[in-house]
C-alpha cells in the first residue's frame, strides 16, 4: 500500500491530520462502525468522563482494527462525533498523541452532535483502514 498525503494547505498537519490521503496499492479496506466507551459486554463506560471515554473508544478501534490484522497505522480516515467539542479539545492530546505514536495523520472530521446513541457517551470514533 502507498499513501500520499494531499495538503493543498499546511495547518491541519500542525493539528494532527491531513486534507486528504491518496493510496493506492492497497488489497483491503475495512470501514468501522463507531466505536464509543463500551465495555466488551456492551456496557456504557466512564459515565460524564471525556478522558476517560476517548481512550476506551480508541482501544475499541485498535481491538476492531487488529482483529482485520490491521493497527491505526492503517487509518486513512477518521470521523469523531462528540457532544461536546469544547470538552473533546481538552482532551483532544489522547487521541493526537495515539496516533502520533502510529505515525498516522488520517484525513479526520470532527462533528460536535446533539446527543450519540447510548446515552451518557460524549465521544464515537468512526474510521477507515486499508492495507
Amino acid at each position: 500500500m502507498e499513501r500520499t498525503t494531499v495538503n493543498p494547505v499546511t495547518w491541519s498537519v500542525a493539528m494532527g491530520f491531513n486534507q486528504g490521503e491518496l493510496v493506492s496499492g492497497h488489497t483491503r479496506t475495512l470501514y468501522c462502525s463507531g466505536q464509543t466507551a463500551m465495555s466488551t459486554d456492551g456496557r456504557p463506560e466512564h459515565d460524564g468522563d471525556m478522558a476517560a471515554q476517548l481512550r476506551l473508544s480508541l482501544a475499541n478501534l485498535e481491538a476492531l482494527l487488529g482483529e482485520a490484522d490491521m493497527s491505526l497505522a492503517n487509518l486513512v480516515r477518521l470521523n469523531v462525533y462528540t457532544t461536546d467539542v469544547d470538552l473533546l479539545f481538552q482532551h483532544y492530546g489522547v487521541l493526537a498523541s495515539r496516533l502520533g505514536a502510529a505515525r498516522v495523520a488520517p484525513s479526520t472530521t470532527m462533528l460536535g452532535v446533539t446527543r450519540l446513541a447510548i446515552p451518557g457517551q460524549l465521544v464515537e470514533l468512526e474510521g477507515t483502514a486499508v492495507a
